[in-house]
């Protein structure tokens, strides 16, 4: 999966913070649920417009920043 497909920047949706597509939901905020353990069922249960793949593509879209991030620096 490419996390490309499902995450994505518009500087007309919370001014530009990277979101699932077709929502406004914040891929940051949906690592903020990841982070402290809650599983993938507890984040759909409450977020109901997101799927297991859009999570997975949150994960995937840290991970890619997280290592240019590093490279950078």
């Amino acid at each position: 999966m490419n996390w490309r497909e499902r995450i994505v920047s518009d500087p007309l949706v919370l001014r530009g913070k990277a979101c699932i597509q077709g929502t406004r939901i914040p891929a940051a905020l949906v690592l903020g649920y990841v982070a402290p353990g809650k599983d993938t069922a507890a984040i759909v249960g409450e977020f109901p417009d997101l799927t297991p793949e859009d999570i997975a593509a949150c994960l995937d879209f840290a991970r890619d920043l997280a290592s240019f991030e590093a490279a950078a620096g």
